[in-house]
């Protein structure tokens, strides 16, 4: 019986021992956390870095761990460096997954052990996390996420750069975000600003375009690692978006995006424009816009008041002309940028329409649309007219109109009523007569506009005459056209009694109008012009003109009155 139970537990031992050989003849792993993606699987040759906590089989002592050490372990994976068993079990493995490797002894460190810690023939269990995996024949890996439908440059050797960027390790862990600083990375390409993986990755995009970009550590910061964040050996991934991009050799670009037909005379230095922008940067997000303001930017073109870019992208230019204009930043705002609105070393892209120019030596415009053939006198100053107009800004923005008040304008020349460019329009005009006038703010409502008129607008006058009445001179009621009666008493006392009462002076004056002898002030009402004339004439007042009476002040009657 003692015979029989010795046998069984020998048996039972020899079972333990040859009947469940896993642990002991090969390397037995539990892959018990497998992460859902895994781009890449560990090979003989390849170098990884992990954590690992080692114990014993046997107890479940540990006897290693990375984790207290606070530094993952790096190696090369198949070339002896590692125990054998170690070797076998990091195969497959990917980033981010935890294996739980058992090795025997014969696979670790035999029936020696090893310095004191592992004993002769113990079973070793490593539980794994792997952080990091890279070959040296690995290469900068570049996947783009999007890419722009249209890009007109995209990055070189010796351009600056602006992009954003969020910086994590294999496993995702991040170590840098320019998004948290809410600041662009700048820099220069291919002069050793940046770590070699990123240099070569940033190069061929597209201002606008998303790239995923993946640094080995030896394009990286290699052995060393950087700071706390970015341990020895660790492999790098970029999220990179590309903000901006130029070289310091680039002159601005223009694009002509729309040029009106006829146009008969373009921007020159000196000249005085006003133009309405949309201004964004190369990503398309907006800084400013006159359209916002609701009013334009008017300078002065090449005298220095506007940034270098668009001081040469504003020559050349028509009046509704639209283009698109962008200026590197040595020819805009430089390394300083604007507070709070334009950042250092940024691209400026402007969108531009011009809505008139003028110089200050402009005279005003003139063009004769239609002329009549019959053309029997031109208005000149003191001349009574009736006209029709549209006054436009030079966009075609109809400002004011005499059609709106059903009646042409009524106005005398030379009183001062309209705008001096307007009075020069609307003189030596036929009845009948079209004209396009063209009038420059200095002869119209100069820098401070009115009403609907805008500061510094050049203006757009069509007119047509209507009516003309011819004018006396200013300080005059009445002239004759010609020379006057030689005695002047005589012919006004048309009954030859030697007195004038007021019935028979209005006659008077009345025939010599109709005969075209003489003429009264136009726009004044008759009555009241012979009214004043008598009173002036009748001194004593006694409602009747007699000959001592015109005689006393012949000069002065002629000239006041008659």
């Amino acid at each position: 019986m003692d015979l029989t139970i010795f046998t069984l537990v020998f048996c039972l031992h020899d079972v333990f021992v040859n009947c469940n050989p896993a642990p002991f003849v090969d390397v037995v792993v539990d892959r018990y956390e497998i992460p859902t993606v895994c781009p890449r699987e560990v090979e003989t040759e390849d170098f990884i870095r992990y954590h690992f906590n080692g114990t014993f089989y046997a107890d479940g002592k540990k006897f290693d761990s990375s984790h207290d050490r606070g530094k993952a372990f790096i190696s090369q994976v198949g070339l002896g460096r590692l125990i054998t068993g170690m070797d076998r079990g990091l195969q497959g493995m990917c980033v981010n997954e935890q294996r739980r490797i058992t090795i025997p002894p014969h696979l670790a460190y035999g029936s020696i052990g090893t310095g004191g810690v592992v004993p002769p023939d113990a079973v070793l269990v490593y539980d794994v996390l792997l952080l990091d995996i890279w070959n040296t024949e690995d290469k900068v890996q570049i996947r783009t996420l999007h890419k722009p439908t249209s890009c007109h440059r995209s990055t070189a050797a010796s351009d600056f750069v602006r992009y954003h960027y969020n910086g994590t390790l294999l496993t995702g862990a991040a170590f840098d975000s320019s998004y948290s600083r809410n600041a662009t990375y700048d820099t220069y390409l291919g002069q050793g600003d940046l770590i070699k993986g990123m240099d070569e990755g940033l190069l061929g995009m597209c201002v606008g375009e998303r790239r995923i970009i993946i640094v080995p550590p030896f394009l990286a910061y290699g052995e060393t690692g950087h700071g706390t964040e970015i341990p020895p050996q660790a492999s790098l991934v970029f999220e990179v978006l590309l903000v901006d991009v130029f070289n310091p050799t680039d002159d601005l670009i223009v694009e002509v995006k729309e040029v009106p037909e006829g146009c008969t005379r373009r921007t020159a230095t000196g000249d005085y424009i006003r133009y309405h922008y949309n201004g964004t940067f190369q990503d398309g997000t907006a800084f400013d816009s006159s359209y916002k303001r609701n009013s334009t930017y008017n300078t002065y073109i090449d005298m220095g008041y506007v940034i270098r870019g668009m001081d040469k992208a504003l020559q050349g230019l028509c009046t509704g002309e639209k283009r698109r204009i962008i200026i590197p930043p040595h020819m805009a705002y430089g390394e300083a940028g604007v507070d709070h609105l334009i950042p250092g070393s940024a691209v400026l892209v402007f969108d531009i329409q011009v809505i008139d120019f003028h110089n200050p030596k402009d005279p005003v415009d003139i063009k004769v649309t239609h002329k009549p053939q019959d053309c029997k006198g031109t208005s000149e100053a003191d001349d009574l007219i009736q006209y029709r107009y549209n006054c436009s800004l030079m966009d075609g923005t109809l400002l004011y109109s005499s059609d709106h008040y059903d009646t042409p304008s009524i106005t005398t020349l030379g009183a001062d009523k309209v705008i001096p460019g307007l009075e020069e329009g609307l003189g030596g005009m036929c009845v009948g007569e079209k004209r396009e006038v063209v009038v420059p703010p200095h002869w119209g409502h100069g820098e401070n506009g009115a009403g609907e008129v805008p500061s510094s607008a050049v203006l757009f006058f069509e007119l047509e005459l209507v009516e003309l009445n011819k004018g006396v001179p200013d300080g005059y009621m009445f002239v004759w056209l010609g020379d006057g009666p030689d005695l002047l008493f005589p012919a006004m006392d048309l009954n030859g009694d030697k007195e004038v009462p007021r019935e028979e002076f209005t006659a008077f004056i009345m025939r010599q109008v109709e005969e075209g002898k003489g003429r009264l002030r136009p726009g004044v009402d008759a009555d009241s012009i012979i009214q004043d004339m008598f009173n002036n004439q009748d001194h004593n007042k006694d409602g009747k003109i007699v000959e001592n009476e015109v005689e006393e002040e012949p000069e002065q009657a002629k000239r006041d009155e008659l």
